[in-house]
């Protein structure tokens, strides 16, 4: 019985990659580069909303307090509920629920475009805030299932479509949205429509795949580490995020008034730099996925967060030139962790992908917000450059991944 039992855990342990049979399972790149469309399409709606603040505040003459009530109402639904969304379908697989999430964030979109009040606002931000709770845990788990085995890679390919769209989305508001008012915000039910047939067709290879027949009281557990070290393991990763995203979000909302207030840049100089911010964080996706996949993913986790803090500790004290220097290298090297952290943590609790997806996706999105209220009031008390100053020393928190379980190790002596 004893011998049983372990090759019951040896068997939960091996990779998706083999088929019952013993044959490989092959990546599905078209599914990959699907739902890597939709998370482009998603994401860049999501950063459409925020871009056009300050067009909303001149049209309904909001206050400071009101435009952080519109975030609250769209953080507490993409954020909150992502791990709820994520915990119910992990039980219940639910193919379909991808256009009808995307079918939420068009309904939100076509309510902003003609809302004639600060209420119906709040409404349209929360049901395009639904829409992306559904989204993440959900095209995360389709991702892991179209990997192969290869799911760092899966995992990068998806989150890149996310970042190219989150940064698309301030261009095309600069672009279209604000010559055009309020109304032309309806153009972009056009990208949600789009999305919404694509994800149908996801949602069709989903429900033929052999994971959405398992039933849904399958062992969740790690088979070689206790409950208390799997959330102990969790707890280290979810700091390790927080020193990401906090450190992102003084990049993300911040660095074009710190090119401004430190260089003298114009505002479009300042953007361009920005923009060559954000290219490199999408090449940092691409990158740590497959390598993670390679050498393991606890040293890419290493490499990301601890190995980047010699170069935002140098950021404040650069000349423009190695400022660009250095912040592509911080773009690079941090942005290769989160899926690193994604995939390592689904490894941790291997029956609960969508949760753990959408506990990360959700954490990390949260955390940009609040991150960028937090250090907007430091820069008022201060100043932005002493915001730099602070958060260089942020990435040191990567020196706690020593205390992180190494998976590799004890899944080739299962």
């Amino acid at each position: 019985m004893q011998k049983n039992a372990l090759a019951t855990q040896a068997a939960a342990a091996m990779p998706s990659s083999v088929a019952a049979g013993g044959a490989p399972v092959r990546t599905a790149y078209s599914v990959l580069g699907a739902i890597s469309f939709s998370h482009l399409m998603n994401d860049m709606i999501q950063s459409l909303i925020l871009a056009i603040y300050p067009m909303l505040k001149a049209s309904f003459s909001l206050s400071f307090m009101q435009i952080g009530l519109i975030t609250l109402a769209y953080q507490i639904t993409a954020s909150l509920l992502q791990p709820l969304v994520g915990y119910y379908t992990d039980k219940r697989p639910m193919p379909y629920s991808l256009p009808v999430g995307m079918g939420f964030t068009l309904t939100g979109l076509l309510l902003m475009s003609v809302a004639p009040n600060f209420p119906m606002l709040l409404l349209a931000a929360a049901l395009v805030g639904c829409g992306s709770s559904v989204f993440h845990p959900e095209s995360s788990r389709v991702a892991r299932m179209a990997s192969g085995g290869r799911y760092g890679l899966a995992q990068s390919l998806f989150q890149v479509g996310g970042n190219v769209g989150s940064s698309l989305g301030p261009l095309l508001a600069a672009l279209i949205i604000i010559p055009h008012g309020q109304r032309s915000i309806a153009w972009f039910s056009v990208a949600a429509l789009v999305a919404i047939v694509v994800l149908a067709n996801i949602g069709r290879w989903y429900s033929r795949h052999p994971a959405t027949k398992k039933k849904g009281g399958a062992r969740v557990g790690h088979p070689e580490l206790s409950r208390q070290r799997v959330a102990f393991a969790i707890g280290v990763l979810v700091l390790l995020v927080f020193s990401k995203y906090f450190y992102l979000a003084s990049i993300n909302s911040y660095f074009t008034f710190y090119l401004i207030d430190k260089f003298h840049l114009s505002v479009q100089a300042a953007q361009i730099h920005l923009f060559v911010f954000l290219a490199a964080v999408a090449a940092g996706t691409i990158i740590g996925g497959p390598i993670g996949d390679r050498i393991g993913r606890k040293y890419v986790i290493w490499a990301s967060i601890l190995g980047v803090a010699p170069f935002t500790l140098l950021l404040p004290y650069a000349n423009l030139f190695w400022t660009n220097v250095l912040v592509v290298i911080i773009g690079v090297v941090l942005a290769s962790a989160f899926s690193a952290i994604l995939v390592y943590a689904q490894e941790l609790i291997p029956g609960k992908v969508g949760m753990v997806a959408g506990l990360f996706f959700g954490f990390a999105f949260g955390l940009g917000g609040v991150g960028a209220a937090v250090l907007g009031n430091l820069a008022d008390a201060t100043s932005i450059a002493y915001v730099y100053k602070v958060c260089s020393f942020l990435p040191l928190i990567g020196v706690l991944t020593i205390l992180l379980p190494d998976l590799e190790s004890k899944r080739a002596k299962a």
